[in-house]
C-alpha cells in the first residue's frame, strides 16, 4: 500500500508515564489496523486504562513491555478524560472487548486470515465457532494450555494470518506477542484478556446502561467484592490527574 493510503498515526498524549495514541474514536482505530485498501497494519497494540498507567510508573519491566506495543489506546475514562483535558478536543473510550469483536467483523468483511490464541479449550472452542458462523476466515486456534511453542510459531509461518489475537492475560499475553512477531512480523497482533469469554457468553459484561455511563469497573467491584484493594489503589490515579504527580 502506498504512503498516501496508510491511516496516519494520531497524536501521541502522555497519560502518566505512558505516550497514548489519541484516536478520535474505535472506526479511527479500526481503520488504521485494517485500511479499507492496502495491507492490514503489521505490529501490535495494548489497551491502556490507570492502573495500567500506575503500575508502568513503578515496574520498569511492565513499562518496557507497554512501550514495546505499536499502538497503545485508551480502554479506561481515566485514561480519556486525562487524554481530553490535555488536547482539549474530544476522544472517546475504545474498549478493548468492544475493539476485538468490531476488528472480528472488519477481518471477515475484507476475508483478513484470523489465528487465534488462548483461553480454555472449551472457550476457545466456542469462539473458534461463533467466529466462522459469522464468516471469520480462521486459519488457526491454539489454547492458552499449550506447551509447544515452537509448533504454533511454525503454525503461524504456515497458515500466515495477517490478525493474531491472544487471550492470556497482561503481561504474559504481551511478552507471548513479543516472541512471535519476531518469527510471524507481517501480522497484527493483539492482547485481548478475557475476551473470548465475554464473547462466548461464559463471563457476563456489565449491562449497556453501565458501560454507557462508564461504570463498568462498578459492576465488577459489585460482582467480585475482593477487588477493592485494587479500586482503592486507583486514588493515586485521581492524585496524579489533579497535581500532576504520579
Amino acid at each position: 500500500m502506498s504512503d498516501a493510503l496508510q491511516t496516519t498515526m494520531p497524536e501521541q498524549v502522555k497519560v502518566g508515564v505512558i505516550q497514548v495514541a489519541a484516536f478520535k474514536d474505535m472506526a479511527a482505530l479500526l481503520q488504521y489496523i485494517v485500511p479499507s485498501e492496502g495491507p492490514v497494519f503489521a505490529g501490535s497494540a495494548i489497551a491502556i486504562n490507570p492502573e495500567k498507567v500506575l503500575t508502568a510508573s513503578r515496574n520498569p519491566q511492565l513499562r518496557q513491555v507497554i512501550e514495546a506495543a505499536d499502538i497503545r489506546y485508551a480502554d479506561g475514562i481515566g485514561v480519556v478524560k486525562a487524554m481530553r483535558r490535555r488536547l482539549g478536543r474530544h476522544v472517546e473510550r475504545i474498549p478493548g472487548c468492544e475493539l476485538w469483536q468490531e476488528l472480528m467483523l472488519r477481518a471477515a468483511h475484507y476475508q483478513v486470515p484470523v489465528f487465534i490464541i488462548g483461553a480454555k479449550p472449551e472457550v476457545l472452542a466456542q469462539t473458534r465457532d461463533k467466529l466462522m458462523a459469522a464468516g471469520t476466515r480462521l486459519v488457526g486456534a491454539v489454547d492458552g494450555y499449550f506447551n509447544d511453542e515452537a509448533a504454533l510459531i511454525t503454525q503461524l509461518q504456515r497458515t500466515k494470518p495477517r490478525i493474531v489475537s491472544v487471550a492470556m492475560g497482561s503481561p504474559r499475553q504481551e511478552l507471548l506477542i513479543q516472541r512471535l512477531r519476531k518469527a510471524h512480523p507481517d501480522c497484527f497482533y493483539m492482547g485481548v484478556g478475557g475476551t473470548y469469554d465475554v464473547y462466548t457468553g461464559n463471563v457476563k459484561r456489565a449491562p449497556a446502561l453501565w458501560c454507557k455511563l462508564n461504570l463498568e469497573w462498578a459492576y465488577r467491584l459489585v460482582l467480585q467484592p475482593s477487588r477493592i484493594g485494587r479500586q482503592l489503589g486507583l486514588m493515586r490515579y485521581l492524585w496524579w490527574y489533579w497535581t500532576g504527580k504520579v
